[in-house]
């Protein structure tokens, strides 16, 4: 979801709930504590030099359980982190902690923003050989080599 797709949906809420992929909330008295950009740099595994731009919210629990951070408010960090930091309309990746800081890719579904597990990928799978789809095969089809079958007692490997 870009930044620009949050502003749009703000006016629209009451609330401002976030909800994990495995149906838990974040506790309602959450803070966001940050709204940035983040310019990521690098060089993927097959040399290609690569650059990431993404809009970041962190998150964070306070023992500040009368807090409640209405869409008007967000909104208006939004437009200061616009106005000061010159933030693009990119994507967002939101920081939140459970056990570990956990990166999220950010969705909608109606009433709650979604917090969207992330995974890591070879950007590079050609350069790799990594093929990009398994073969599957049925046991039918696999031929079987009598020489090569363990046998009860028959010393194999």
């Amino acid at each position: 979801m870009k930044l620009s797709q949050v502003k749009a949906l703000l006016p629209t809420l009451e609330n401002v709930t976030f909800k994990l992929e495995n149906g838990s909330f974040v506790p309602e008295h959450f803070h966001v504590t940050e709204v940035g950009m983040v310019t990521k740099n690098f060089i993927d595994c097959g040399g290609v030099i690569r650059t990431e731009k993404t809009v970041n919210f962190q998150l964070w629990n306070a023992d500040d359980f009368e807090h409640r951070l209405k869409p008007a408010k967000l909104l208006n960090i939004i437009k200061l982190s616009e106005e000061k930091l010159g933030i693009e309309d990119a994507e967002i990746e939101v920081e939140y902690q459970s056990d570990t800081i956990g990166k999220y890719a950010l969705a909608f579904d109606g009433t709650n923003f979604i917090l969207q597990n992330k995974t890591t990928a070879c950007l590079a799978q050609d350069a790799c050989g990594i093929p990009s789809e398994k073969v599957k095969k049925n046991l039918s089809e696999l031929s079987v080599n009598q020489n090569a079958s363990c046998t009860p007692g028959g010393g194999c490997c």
